[in-house]
């Protein structure tokens, strides 16, 4: 269900930052894990990072780690993905999902996971 929303995607130049924002609306986010996925033109969707709801704990994917922070704000209902060091292989639709299973938040299959937001595009170009 989309019940979450993305926003702060846009077109920056290689090198540049970007921080995504996501909020639940209508739904309490305190027990979900939340994650961050992609989707590159021609590609999956894919997994590229999620937090875990219980004790804040990251994974990233090998392909933005070190580059990118997930975090959650409990208190507003949001989870946010500070992004840094683009790179035109970013370039992707990003959406935020949220789980009560930290491996479906983290890689799970459309289907699996409980929230989705709309989406906002990353687009790294110079």
């Amino acid at each position: 269900h989309v019940q979450l929303v993305e926003t702060g995607g846009a077109l920056v130049q290689p090198g540049g930052s970007l921080r995504l924002s996501c909020v639940g609306l209508g739904v309490d986010l305190d027990d979900y894990h939340m994650g961050w996925f992609r989707q590159a033109p021609g590609t999956e969707r894919e997994g590229i990072s999620c937090i875990s709801s219980r004790d804040t704990s990251s994974w990233y994917a090998d392909s933005v780690k070190g580059r990118f922070t997930i975090s959650i704000d409990k208190g507003r209902n949001a989870a946010f993905l500070q992004m840094k060091s683009l790179k035109p292989e970013d370039t992707a639709g990003e959406y935020c999902v949220a789980d009560l299973s930290l491996n479906d938040a983290c890689n799970g299959d459309c289907d699996l996971l409980d929230y989705w937001g709309q989406g906002t595009q990353v687009t790294v170009s110079s």
